[in-house]
């Protein structure tokens, strides 16, 4: 694809010049949508033109609950503090406890991603095919050009002014506020629990390379560790859990993909629908799922089935 032209990037800064309203829009993609077999292959999605970006702003999370055993997690953005830190989601301590246990380097530089230039109708389809704006809200962030094929991400803003992209955001739920989320919006006790797949993981690092991210970022991302079912008992946790919830979980996409407006957004009792599945769904895996089965949204080692054993004999233990 060719570079996002000159021209463009200037009518997308904040300070730029005033303008009629766009035929086209800059959508940052950071996830799945990295990759070519997502984004133009499966969605057909048609991009005119990219850039490799940061995004000082945000950084990279997987705390979008997916299905448990399958798809533990998906990608998302957390906003970062003005100096630099991370805003804790409730589980962020948790998190660097986990990765400093796993060996799994922590990125501080903010988010890495690419945006798209895209026709309205393309931008339309993305939302969609990412469930209606159930779970995700469209927000404008200012993102930093990288130089294509660099291999280092600077540390602090780059030297070059910052351009307005849109991309999809899904702010975390406070149990004990219920306005501080969208209704189709999940979150899980620690958000830094689960992993996201081999699959998925697989999607984002093919991505980074298409796009040629610099390769402090691929590092990182290669590092990455999958959720790896290590026991029987979760394989046939997997089968039964999907075949218990696959047909609801394929009736939202139907229903979706059948209801959508001109914007590609799900209307209202879509979204209270998908949220109620999406939320029986985890129910059903943390009150009987989890401790019949094991673990569906992180690897289990030898320590952690010891411990669940143990959990298992003094009774059950709630997540939700």
């Amino acid at each position: 694809l060719p570079l996002l032209s000159p021209a463009r990037l200037d009518r997308a800064r904040a300070d730029g010049p005033a303008a009629k309203p766009e035929p086209t829009v800059l959508y940052l993609a950071y996830g799945s949508n990295l990759c070519y077999e997502t984004f133009q292959d499966r969605r057909g999605v048609r991009p005119l033109a990219q850039v490799n970006v940061q995004v000082p702003e945000l950084r990279l999370t997987f705390d979008l609950p997916g299905i448990p055993y399958t798809e533990p997690c998906f990608a998302n953005t957390a906003r970062r503090r003005a100096d630099g830190g991370d805003n804790s989601d409730g589980g962020d301590d948790g998190g660097k406890e986990k990765e400093k246990e796993k060996g799994e380097r922590r990125w501080t530089k903010g988010l890495v991603g690419v945006v798209y230039e895209v026709t309205s109708e393309d931008y339309a389809h993305i939302i969609a095919t990412e469930g209606g704006g159930s779970a995700y809200h469209d927000v404008l962030v200012d993102c930093y050009p990288l130089e294509h094929g660099r291999d280092t991400v600077p540390r602090t803003h780059p030297d070059v002014p910052p351009f307005k992209a849109h991309t999809l955001f899904a702010p975390r739920q406070d149990p004990d506020d219920p306005s501080s989320g969208s209704g189709g919006r999940l979150s899980r006790p620690d958000p830094s629990y689960a992993q996201p797949s081999a699959r998925y993981l697989k999607l984002i690092t093919d991505g980074a390379d298409e796009c040629s991210l610099p390769a402090e970022y691929r590092e990182y991302l290669g590092a990455l560790r999958p959720y790896t079912i290590t026991t029987q008992k979760q394989r046939l946790g997997a089968f039964i859990f999907l075949s218990l919830w696959g047909p609801f979980i394929a009736l939202v996409f139907a229903l979706q993909e059948a209801f959508k407006d001109s914007d590609g957004r799900s209307p209202d009792w879509l979204v209270q629908l998908s949220g109620a599945i999406f939320a029986a769904v985890w129910s059903s895996y943390d009150t009987f799922f989890h401790d019949v089965f094991g673990d569906g949204e992180r690897t289990m080692d030898e320590h952690d089935q010891s411990d669940r054993d143990v959990c298992a004999r003094r009774g059950p233990a709630r997540r939700w």
